[in-house]
């Protein structure tokens, strides 16, 4: 039987093998799955020019690396970002698109909600590590939703690296030519997965205005999940039967 193959792009937060080991076990031996690590912490500190695309020339590296023409890319977060960077770029190597609440989706027909979000995002800027992080992840859930307290312990060693990751993704996104048109071109299928209790000014916004771009589009929602508990780790089993149900349209439809 033939394998699908993917790369999945992680968040800004948790390392990719942390962020996607149940959902590669869960996706089992039909998938070549690959978590790839972002270009955002292959050193100490975010590089001086980081853009989208270095996570772009990060994703085309690994997949020639790997003798993949075509792949299905699956990206969360900052990695989702990045994975409609790479849609915009090289859509001819996709075979599919799917995006876990991208953290950013371009600068189009923002509603005021979704601007004033971004506004309370700027204001985060200056904040100490802990309360910039505390503030982050506020902001991407519903009033109501009740965020787990740190680990206790010492953080692991990459956790220094965060905020600094996110303050990168956060200034690339003020900056980046993400164009409308050239998504619309992108024929191939797009899925969304939406959490029911993430913030609906951010990554609800989000899903509402790719599906008005994307020719296919197919939007999940996930109820009892948000942004910091997603699918991925949590549903990974439902997750993964979503996603192998779109490769297979996906390769049926355009002979992957």
């Amino acid at each position: 039987m033939k394998l699908h193959r993917v790369i999945l792009l992680p968040g800004s937060v948790l390392p990719a093998d942390l962020a996607y080991g149940a959902l590669i076990t869960a996706l089992g031996p039909d998938t070549d799955a690959v978590a790839k690590g972002l270009e955002l912490y292959e050193a100490d500190e975010p590089p001086a020019d980081y853009s989208l695309d270095t996570e772009v020339t990060g994703v085309l590296r690994e997949a020639d690396a790997r003798g993949w023409d075509t792949f299905h890319l699956v990206g969360y977060s900052g990695g989702g970002a990045a994975a409609l960077a790479f849609a915009q770029r090289h859509p001819e190597r996709l075979a599919s698109l799917a995006l876990l609440e991208p953290a950013w989706a371009g600068s189009w027909d923002w509603s005021p909600e979704h601007t004033a979000l971004w506004a309370q995002y700027d204001e985060l800027e200056g904040l100490p590590p802990q309360e910039f992080m505390a503030g982050f992840m506020r902001l991407g859930v519903k009033p109501e939703v009740v965020l787990p307290p740190p680990p206790p312990g010492p953080p692991p060693p990459w956790m220094a690296k965060r905020p600094a990751g996110i303050r990168a993704f956060l200034k690339t996104f003020k900056t980046y030519d993400l164009d409308r048109n050239r998504l619309a071109a992108f024929d191939k299928p797009v899925y969304f997965a939406l959490g029911g209790l993430s913030n609906p000014d951010d990554y609800g916004e989000v899903a509402m205005r790719l599906s008005k771009v994307f020719p296919e589009f197919q939007l999940e929602t996930f109820e009892d999940r948000h942004h910091f508990d997603p699918p991925h780790r949590i549903e990974p089993e439902r997750l993964a039967r979503s996603l192998q149900a779109a490769w297979a349209g996906a390769e049926r439809s355009h002979r992957v």
